[in-house]
């Protein structure tokens, strides 16, 4: 069942015990931030969405609205994250099934109504969105947050950014952060590969102003399909339409001719002109758990403002996973299975996108394995495939593993993957923010085949006969954090995971340890004594599995950081690198700063019932090197 509102989908969280909300003052710069991860980062039970109310300005903020397995579903009017795949399923099975009869294409009829019902329709007049306007628009009358301490400033961060192709006509709705310049100006951060960005530079092209609209809230299946990765001729309000089984109904701008949700909280209105100068933005405590780093992007000028008479400001936050947006990212790994097993890999049975791998640095792929190679098919097949070429680490398994359970994947690469012949090293387009590539959104990838080999070849070595010893169950179905400790341990059955070498001051790095005392050639040459090493930073605990996977994933670039020796061991090299061994500017792990979490702490049992959760960065701090967004470079 969709939702008439935001409004509508807070209401139903407060009636499930989803929500809490928060009247004493916050402040919107850092402290709203600081209360969500701590929020953010809870089991089940205590993680919740947030309404803070007592802003400062006129309107709330609402924050976490996606940010549990069950919130997410409910976001989408879903009863889990999988019911959208299996409409997907069902769909594809009846679309392609042979027509053989007049009956069997009559039967495809109450499906085309169905369709019908998924496209959005524009509606004459003004809309609920369109309630209040701001001819002469300020954008310091919204609660627009500053997240993090090294921020370039404050950031609309959960956008739904609609433009429009000047020559194809067709539409594009896509999730850009937003720096506030001024009162009526921000910076529009679409990346290279985004289909803002073409946009954008058609209009350049023709030399023409590009109008854009920007719609906050409304039924959160908008905001969802404005992250989706759909191709570029699919109208992301069509899919929202589909999630929400009722059509979205839009409605035409104030300024400009572009339509827009009508149930939206706020349409901020105006027009990139590329013609004019780019704006240097950033830095910006991103979802990769570090900052990404300035760089110069389009100015959007605002020219109207219009909401609703109650709008809820909605927004999110990004850093260290997991977070919000880790279940942003669950729901699009379980709805764009369907289409990617029944378009482009077939033997394709589940995959899983870890939230250590911030969406784009780890996926697992089980396959229906039928002949020699096949995982290799499967990996350049993905690679080359709409945003999953952004992916760096992609590890292929059967289809007896269970890619949930991060025991048995360890155990899989350790038992079938055999050095010489089953790991892949090659290039291709990365995320933008990953800050370990030689360049911008362009670097190395790694492919791990984890499957069995025996059947190609009877007298096939397996990679390792002994496997790690303990087999425990996790209590995590979503996450590595939980893999047992043996698995880790220094002297774990073919996988080593040890800290650098580097001169240190315990188990903290000191300055002089920044420019990596033990070069990685030197680590190479050294007789591995397994077949799988990772080093990490000292200053992670060797038993933190899922920071120092969130981490080293985050610092590799395979060509330059995983060596393979002998043909028999492969050496990964995760650590920071800095000061002449990072190819670009190398940025820092986002966390709040200790003045705002004393004065979170300050405030908690005025503003909570409940006892007071301890900050998350309290953890990351010992991995902040310098009090910056990024290391500069002497």
């Amino acid at each position: 069942m969709s939702y008439k509102s935001l409004k509508d989908y807070i209401a139903k969280l407060q009636k499930q015990g989803e929500l809490i909300e928060i009247h004493e003052k916050v402040n919107t710069e850092l402290e709203i931030t600081e209360i969500a991860d701590r929020f953010s980062k809870q089991d089940a039970a205590h993680n919740k969405a947030l309404l803070f109310t007592n802003t400062g300005t006129q309107f709330p903020v609402f924050i976490n609205s996606f940010g549990s397995e069950r919130r997410m579903a409910m976001a989408l009017s879903a009863t889990d994250l999988d019911e959208p795949r299996r409409r997907i399923d069902a769909l594809f099975s009846q679309v392609m099934s042979p027509k053989e009869s007049l009956w069997d294409k009559l039967k495809m009829l109450p499906l085309l109504s169905e369709l019908n019902t998924w496209m959005p329709k524009k509606i004459r007049g003004k809309a609920a969105c369109q309630e209040c306007m701001q001819h002469n628009p300020n954008l310091n009358d919204l609660p627009i947050l500053k997240c993090w301490q090294h921020d370039g400033g404050k950031f609309i961060t959960l956008p739904m950014v609609i433009t429009q192709h000047p020559t194809l006509g067709t539409r594009n709705v896509g999730m850009y952060r937003m720096q506030v310049v001024n009162q009526n100006t921000t910076a529009m951060h679409w990346h290279t590969h985004k289909t803002g960005a073409n946009h954008y530079e058609a209009y350049k092209k023709l030399g023409q102003k590009m109008p854009v609209a920007v719609a906050l809230g409304g039924d959160p299946a908008h905001t969802f399909s404005a992250t989706a990765p759909l191709p570029e001729n699919i109208d992301e309000f069509m899919l929202s339409g589909f999630l929400r089984q009722r059509h979205v109904e839009l409605v035409k701008c104030v300024t400009n001719d572009l339509y827009v949700p009508a149930d939206a909280d706020f349409i901020i209105e105006g027009y990139v002109d590329p013609t004019e100068e780019k704006f240097l933005e950033g830095p910006f405590g991103d979802h990769t758990g570090f900052y990404s780093l300035p760089d110069y992007y389009p100015l959007f000028h605002v020219t109207c403002i219009t909401h609703k008479k109650n709008a809820i400001y909605p927004a999110t936050i990004v850093g260290i996973p997991p977070m919000e947006d880790a279940w942003i990212g669950k729901a699009t790994e379980r709805i764009f299975l369907a289409p990617i097993r029944l378009l482009m890999v077939p033997e394709m049975i589940d995959y899983a996108m870890p939230f250590e791998g911030v969406a784009h640095n780890l996926v697992i792929v089980k396959i229906r394995k039928t002949f020699a190679g096949q995982a290799f098919k499967v990996m350049n097949t993905l690679w080359g495939a709409g945003q999953m070429m952004f992916n760096k680490c992609l590890i292929v398994v059967d289809e007896n593993c269970d890619i949930h359970n991060p025991q048995e994947i360890v155990n899989a690469v350790l038992r079938n993957c055999a050095i010489a012949t089953d790991v892949l090293i090659t290039k291709g387009p990365l995320d933008v923010l990953d800050h370990a590539a030689p360049q911008t959104g362009f670097g190395s990838k790694i492919g791990f085949d984890a499957t069995d080999k025996t059947l190609e070849n009877p007298t096939t070595s397996l990679a390792s006969t002994t496997s790690p010893a303990s087999t425990t169950s996790l209590a995590s179905t979503t996450s590595l954090a939980r893999i047992c400790n043996p698995c880790v341990s220094s002297q774990s059955h073919g996988l080593q995971i040890r800290a650098s070498d580097s001169a240190s001051n315990g188990n903290s790095y000191t300055l002089a340890a920044h420019d990596i005392a033990t070069p990685f050639s030197e680590i190479c040459a050294q007789k591995p004594s397994t077949n799988f090493t990772i080093i990490h930073d000292n200053a992670l605990e060797s038993t933190d599995f899922a920071t120092i996977v969130w981490h080293v994933l985050n610092n590799i670039d395979p060509q330059n950081d995983c060596k393979i020796v002998d043909n028999s061991h492969i050496i990964i090299d995760g650590r920071t690198k800095i000061q002449g061994v990072a190819p670009r500017e190398w940025p820092t792990p986002v966390v709040s700063n200790a003045e705002t979490i004393a004065a979170v702490d300050a405030l908690w049992s005025k503003a909570f019932s409940i006892p007071c959760l301890p900050s998350p960065s309290l953890k990351y701090q010992k991995l902040v090197y310098v009090d910056s967004a990024w290391f500069v470079k002497k």
